[in-house]
């Protein structure tokens, strides 16, 4: 494998400790923020204390993070379409991500009346949650027609099916005013746990399928 092309493929591990760090980081500094309650976006909400300096901790870099590995599938898997189509909707979910990042959410996230970059923000949410579930339902059949492995297949629909159950738990959430942070979470940690997964697979199938040096 290239240097190149392991790079590009390390993008896709690296992003849930990105994510992880950079969430935990920014929450510190933004005095009582709740995990369990509080959306992410309200880090780098109007007014937050981490407004001006929380997309470029967080959504920013996440943004280059999926864009460069996007680029790393469709190098590796370029003979299927599927694998292809996959890489363009990881790559729309990192223009998401910088959407997201580059239009601040009001204050709390839920005016009754949004703003512009409210509607923006929100269409670059959905943006990110349907690009990344639809690239994970791809691999149900690129896993076994591109990769031949059935256990990338299964766990790409295993996170493709929880990515929209905890959607839908978030609707819920949004509803009755509790534990929507939760709930965001575990349904982004599924998206990039699978982004990882792939990521993983993608450098070892590519490590053994190249030609060993015979030794005596």
């Amino acid at each position: 494998m290239k240097p190149l092309d392991r790079f590009l493929l390390t993008c896709g591990l690296l992003i849930p400790f990105w994510l992880l760090l950079g969430v935990w980081l920014t929450a510190r500094a933004y005095p009582g923020y709740d995990h369990l309650q509080q959306a992410m976006s309200q880090l780098g909400a109007v007014g937050a204390p981490t407004q001006h300096w929380s997309p470029w901790l967080n959504n920013f870099p996440l943004a280059a993070l999926f864009t460069l590995f996007a680029w790393g599938l469709a190098r590796r898997w370029r003979g299927s379409k599927l694998a292809l189509s996959s890489a363009a909707l990881v790559l729309l979910h990192g223009v998401g991500s910088l959407g997201t990042g580059w239009f601040a959410c009001d204050q709390g996230c839920a005016p009754a009346q949004p703003s512009l970059s409210q509607q923006l923000h929100n269409l670059s949410g959905l943006l990110m949650f349907l690009s990344l579930t639809l690239a994970s339902a791809l691999w149900i059949w690129a896993g076994v027609r591109a990769a031949g492995s059935r256990a990338l297949g299964l766990f790409s629909l295993a996170c493709a099916i929880a990515a929209i159950v905890t959607v839908v738990l978030m609707a819920y959430a949004a509803q009755n005013g509790q534990l929507f942070g939760l709930y965001q979470r575990l349904n982004y940690a599924v998206s990039v746990m699978w982004v990882a997964g792939l990521a993983l697979y993608s450098l070892r199938s590519e490590m053994a399928n190249r030609p060993r040096i015979a030794t005596i």
